[in-house]
């Protein structure tokens, strides 16, 4: 039973390398939020959502991760973002569509191989939220590439730790 115990605390997560690539990938955190706050402060619209957040850790601190690659962020995004306009609609403001559309997200991007976590909490944002889900939707699309182009761009300033995206093969 005390061995039970150490897989809770066990950390898996491999080191980041060194302090260097620490701030590079805190700051490229900051720059990525940042410029999708600034968009949110100068269009009036709510672009700085919480999945973001999320999503800056992965594209930012795990950018080699599958979950991290361009076609998982935009793609997860588009999928939550169908599954919750369409729960949304037919089932406005019920708490078990945000639970049922969780778990329909989760299929589609397994299914489809587009996981990223951060977009299976679009459902519960379009069921939470008084904004209209196409309008919702338009604002997480939007945020989703903004973050991914940053990233892109972010990845290929000196010094290099990782290619981004990861190159197929």
């Amino acid at each position: 039973m005390r061995h039970h115990w150490k897989a809770f605390f066990a950390r898996h997560e491999p080191h980041c390398g060194s302090v260097q690539v620490g701030l590079k990938s805190g700051a490229g955190g900051m720059l990525g939020m940042g410029l999708v706050g600034g968009a949110a402060a100068f269009t009036s619209l709510p672009l700085l959502i919480a999945p973001f957040g999320a999503s800056a850790v992965l594209l930012f601190g795990h950018p080699s991760s599958p979950l991290a690659q361009p076609a998982n962020v935009i793609g997860g995004y588009a999928l939550s973002v169908t599954v919750g306009i369409v729960f949304a609609l037919l089932f406005p403001g019920a708490w078990w569509a945000a639970a049922l559309g969780v778990g329909l997200a989760i299929l589609a991007m397994l299914l489809l191989r587009v996981s990223h976590p951060p977009a299976g909490a679009v459902p519960v944002l379009m069921a939470a939220s008084p904004i209209d889900p196409f309008e919702l939707s338009g604002i997480v699309i939007a945020g989703a590439i903004c973050l991914v182009a940053v990233a892109s761009l972010y990845h290929r300033l000196p010094p290099r730790h990782h290619d981004y995206p990861r190159r197929a093969g």
